[in-house]
């Protein structure tokens, strides 16, 4: 399979232009890594997107590009997904008239369900684990002809993930480096492919014991990895696509990895300094640039740090401060 491609970002972006929320930046203040010299640090707010995460843009790009192409049944679309996925996928489902099934474990937090009824999709809660809800989706989509879209494994889905990067680089032109959280890719992918083509440096940050990334790029390939971390919940993919390991290769991306202290304490000084309450993904990201042993940013090197998402239970970090 090819790796994604630049003309595939494009294209995603003039189909969800005016569907998503344009990408917020912010300047922050100059940081400085441990014994580093000071670099300019931007925030790309993109945990304020549609149903508070990036992954809006992929759903969105999915649903335009088969009702484009005539290829949408008129059972719709499903997905196996009770996290981000699932939220943007029926969010994106509603936008166009297009029925959503989503299925999740009977185990995911009532407040999920809740929510993604709200979007109006038509929710399945099977067995205590993905892995069932999965395959029921399957096995409904299959039956009912329905289209099944994916959390992270799939061209669309990347190519519009992808099209937050055109918008930083439209917001920060000179750019040096732009750094993402990594779970299964498919933002990674999509940043990626359109960071090689404007000259931007990559960074892939991943809890250390939630590396599908950094494992497949040692084996070579895509291989199974051990999921647990703080930050699972949105990161915690088995294994990376072959999409984001064709763009990593490709790209020359630089690989880091994170203890979940980092994670944790990335989070809380997001919101501690910025007031920005946002998911452990999106703490993981920053860390990657915070801690010894991480990206070390050159003296005055432009980095955008991608907050991915927002949905979390922020009690926490006012807990930390009391």
């Amino acid at each position: 399979m090819s790796g994604l491609d630049l003309a595939e970002v494009t294209a995603a972006r003039a189909r969800i232009g005016a569907h998503v929320r344009p990408l917020a930046v912010t300047r922050a203040d100059d940081h400085r890594v441990a014994d580093g010299a000071p670099f300019e640090l931007h925030l790309a707010l993109e945990h304020l997107q549609h149903t508070g995460s990036f992954k809006a843009r992929g759903a969105q790009n999915f649903i335009q590009a088969h009702l484009e192409s005539g290829t949408l049944p008129a059972a719709g679309v499903t997905i196996a997904s009770g996290g981000n996925a699932g939220l943007a996928c029926a969010w994106a489902a509603r936008e166009q008239g297009v029925h959503a099934t989503v299925f999740l474990p009977a185990t995911a937090p009532a407040v999920k369900v809740e929510r993604l009824r709200g979007y109006g999709a038509d929710v399945r809660q099977i067995g205590d684990e993905y892995v069932e809800a999965q395959a029921a989706c399957q096995e409904s989509a299959t039956r009912s002809g329905a289209l099944q879209s994916h959390a992270y494994d799939h061209r669309l889905i990347a190519a519009g993930a992808g099209t937050l990067m055109a918008e930083l680089h439209e917001q920060v032109p000179d750019l040096d480096t732009v750094v993402v959280a990594v779970g299964g890719g498919g933002l990674f992918a999509g940043v990626a492919t359109a960071a090689r083509h404007l000259g931007v440096r990559t960074v892939a940050v991943e809890p250390e014991h939630c590396r599908a990334l950094s494992a497949a790029l040692a084996a070579g390939r895509p291989v199974d990895v051990a999921v647990e971390s703080v930050a699972a919940d949105s990161l915690g993919a088995r294994r990376i696509s072959d999409t984001a390991l064709q763009a990593a290769r490709s790209g020359g991306a630089v690989s880091v990895l994170v203890t979940d202290e980092a994670i944790v304490d990335a989070r809380q000084h997001l919101w501690d300094e910025y007031r920005l309450a946002v998911e452990h993904a999106a703490g993981t990201a920053l860390a990657g640039i915070l801690r010894p042993g991480g990206y070390r940013p050159a003296a005055g090197e432009k980095v955008a740090v991608v907050l991915c998402g927002a949905n979390t239970d922020p009690s926490d970090l006012m807990d930390r401060n009391s």
